[in-house]
This record gives structure tokens, C-alpha cells and sequence, in this order.
């Protein structure tokens, strides 16, 4: 389970006067990192006929796309709703889909320029992503693109294995990388720790769309409010329970983006965090 968002969802359905066990009734699931469970979970949520699903992350999205046409389906994070195939437009997403987007695809280059910004010289820097996750091929693609902009050389690695981490991060370092980044994924959430720590060990800065990383040690996030978006993502389920179409609801945008540094790290680094970086983040963890 990620932290933070189950609550609230909860606490935004709350705010619209619906009582859990008295209002409305939450079946939760949780693929716990494992993509591979969750077409199953969805099916269950299917045959149990619920009145909407939501869910976060491509792989979720995509089980419950695959699961049912018919059931309303509302995105809590979405990178690219459209270019996934979930939506026609945001403005008119038609089908079964509504929701919010979290822009992650749009946002990833701004992770290299974060990098950019506190490593002396950066030219090489590692992307580590999970083949599991339908949504990374294009980001890494988009990634690599704008690296060669900044005049870097991409390194890719890709892991969906606690092992397969641990031997990406050896890659990371025999290529010569300076600094990582971690696409969003919630095997990688699930590995946190494990991810922070190689990545500490091996000296090499990171950053991510999810402020829980550097809340476990990684040097930077930068990305919107996930649980923002959850809690935003019960108005639509509260549309839907009052007679709207998920295909007629526009789809949003997110409306918060957060800049968190963990000062600590940055100072076994040996990286020096540039003032007006650092009046710019959201938080500071020092």
C-alpha cells in the first residue's frame, strides 16, 4: 500500500459528507508492488459489482481498463491519460474513464534539470525504470531525449526485482553514472529503502516524482501531490454516485507540485544545495 493516499481518498469523501460503512462502502485492494496481482484484483472488484473503481499508477489503470468497460473508472495519477489510450481528450474523455492526471510524463525533464543544477559537471545519468510498468517505455524515450538537449549520455536500467536493483545500481556505477533517476512505480515504492540506501552507498544523487523519496533518503523529488490527487479524485466519485458519466467529466490536471530536498544527504554527497533551490522547495528535510 502508498502511504497517505488510501486515507485520502477517505478523508476527501469525507469532506463531501459520505461515512465509510454508513454512506458508502470501500473495498480495497492493493497490489502491494506486484504488478502481476493486479488484473486479478480488479476482477474481483468487478465481479463484486462496484458502482466505480479508482485507482493510481499505469498498472492499475490498465488492469481496470482491461477488467471492464462498463464500471466507471476514475484515475487518481495518470502520466498521460491519452497517449495510455484511457481517454479521448481530457476535456471529453468519452468511455468509462475520468479522472486526474498527474502530468509525470510532462515533468521528468525538469528531474534532470534539478540534477543538472547541484552535480558539478553532470554528463552521465543513470534512469532506472520497471519493464513491468507499461507507462515507462515512453518516459525513458522522453528522458533520453531530453538529456541529449542538456548534453548528457543516458544510462538505462530497468529492475522488477529486489536482485535486479541491486544489480542495476552496479551497472549505474560501472557506466560511469553521476546522479539516477527513478521513474514513479509502486515496486519502486515498495524497494524504497533498498533503493535509497544503494543509491547512497554508491554515491550517486537521486531524484523522483514522489516525496516519499527523499523522505527515505534520496536526495530530491519534484512531482505532483499524490494524495492531493486522491483526495480530488473523490468529487468525481461523488459526481458519478449522483447519475454523471465518467466519459463526460473532464479529466484535470494536477494542481500541486512539490519540491522536497533532503538537506542530510545532500551533505554526505558533498553537494552543495543552491539558496534559491532551496527557497523554492516545499519542504527541506534537514
Amino acid at each position: 500500500m502508498t502511504s497517505g493516499r488510501y486515507p485520502a481518498f477517505v478523508k476527501g469523501m469525507n469532506e463531501l459528507g459520505y461515512v465509510e460503512g454508513k454512506d458508502v462502502v470501500i473495498e480495497a485492494r492493493y497490489g502491494d508492488g506486484n504488478a502481476a496481482r493486479l488484473a486479478t484484483l480488479a476482477a474481483e472488484l468487478v465481479q463484486s459489482n462496484v458502482d466505480v473503481i479508482v485507482t493510481g499508477g499505469t498498472p492499475a489503470n490498465r488492469a481496470a481498463q482491461k477488467a471492464t468497460k462498463t464500471i466507471p473508472i476514475v484515475l487518481a495519477t495518470s502520466a498521460n491519460p491519452v497517449g495510455e489510450g484511457y481517454a479521448a481528450t481530457l476535456a471529453r474523455p468519452g468511455g468509462n474513464v475520468t479522472g486526474v492526471t498527474s502530468n509525470i510524463a510532462d515533468i521528468e525533464p525538469k528531474h534532470l534539470e534539478l540534477l543538472y543544477d547541484v552535480v558539478p559537471k553532470l554528463s552521465r545519468v543513470a534512469v532506472m525504470w520497471n519493464p513491468a510498468n507499461s507507462g515507462h517505455g515512453y518516459r525513458v524515450k522522453a528522458l533520453q531525449a531530453a538529456a541529449l538537449k542538456l548534453g548528457m549520455r543516458t544510462i538505462t536500467v530497468n529492475a522488477d526485482t529486489p536482485r535486479a536493483i541491486e544489480e542495476g545500481f552496479r551497472v549505474m556505477v560501472r557506466e560511469g553514472a553521476q546522479a539516477v533517476v527513478i521513474l514513479n512505480d509502486s515496486f519502486f515504492v515498495q524497494q524504497e529503502r533498498q533503493i535509497t540506501d544503494l543509491a547512497l552507498n554508491h554515491r550517486l544523487p537521486s531524484v523522483c516524482a514522489l516525496r516519499s523519496h527523499p523522505e527515505a533518503g534520496g536526495l530530491m523529488s519534484y512531482g505532483p501531490n499524490t494524495t492531493d490527487n486522491f483526495r480530488r479524485a473523490a468529487s468525481y466519485v461523488d459526481k458519478i454516485l449522483k447519475g454523471a458519466k465518467a466519459g463526460d467529466l473532464p479529466i484535470q490536471q494536477p494542481t500541486r507540485f512539490d519540491l522536497v530536498i533532503n538537506m542530510r544527504t545532500a551533505r554526505v554527497l558533498g553537494l552543495a544545495i543552491p539558496k534559491t533551490m532551496v527557497f523554492q522547495a516545499d519542504r527541506v528535510i534537514e
